[in-house]
């Protein structure tokens, strides 16, 4: 029997793309924060970073300094000198 109220394929069309649109975004974010996060604490990792993609430590190292941890490039720096010339 065929029901008197059809649902419609456009709104279940707009609730799927709702829902992976938010846990595509829920992922990226996920991912974007370990990233920083992982940039944040591992020194060994700046380098890496350094040596591969110098311009997004270079932007790591601005939105550090905006927000108030500035000598973190210097600090950096020496260890990563100290240990070079120790080599």
């Amino acid at each position: 029997m065929i029901s008197k109220n059809p649902k419609s394929n456009f709104l279940k069309t707009v609730r799927r793309a709702a829902v992976i649109g938010f846990v595509l975004e829920a992922v990226s974010f996920a991912v974007c924060y370990a990233g920083y996060h992982r940039l944040n604490t591992e020194r060994d990792f700046r380098l890496y970073i350094r040596d591969n993609y110098p311009s997004i430590l270079d932007l790591y190292y601005k939105v550090g300094e905006t927000l108030g941890d500035s000598n973190l490039r210097q600090q950096d720096n020496n260890i990563w000198f100290a240990t070079q010339s120790r080599k």
